[in-house]
């Protein structure tokens, strides 16, 4: 795809607890500001998960000051690249949106040693996102 524009990016959970503020944070960081980045939830939690949290303080990313939020049809509509996390959402369809699924497993209520697993498989995907956003289209 070709942005005019920064790209922005949704990522979507039902809670909007774990792995969607995993790759919304892996994004902010990896992107290093040529990115916009939000995340939701249909059902938002009453706070991150702390397990969460706590995996990526390791990888030196602070999600502390992050908070679930009720995912809106504004926020799709807004997005370029909407990517649900394996739970099946019912996002609102705007022609010309970009929207993927991660089927990755769920971190509520595991330990960090299971965590830990779920983390990487979100970075290695963020990774290959970025890619996706920002290198430029080959002209022939």
């Amino acid at each position: 795809m070709n942005y005019a524009l920064t790209p922005t990016v949704l990522f979507v959970c039902v809670h909007n607890a774990g792995r969607s503020q995993m790759a919304a944070g892996y994004l902010r960081h990896l992107a290093a500001g040529r990115v916009v980045v939000h995340s939701a939830g249909s059902v938002p939690a009453a706070q991150v998960n702390p397990v969460a949290v706590e995996a990526m303080a390791e990888e030196g990313i602070d999600i502390t000051a992050e908070a679930p939020k009720l995912l809106t049809s504004e926020a799709v509509q807004v997005s370029d690249v909407v990517i649900t996390m394996g739970c099946g959402d019912a996002c609102p369809i705007f022609p010309g949106t970009r929207y993927e699924d991660w089927n990755v497993e769920d971190p509520a209520g595991q330990s960090l040693a299971v965590v830990r697993p779920i983390r990487d498989e979100i970075k290695a995907r963020v990774q290959v996102l970025i890619k996706s956003l920002l290198t430029p289209a080959t002209t022939r």
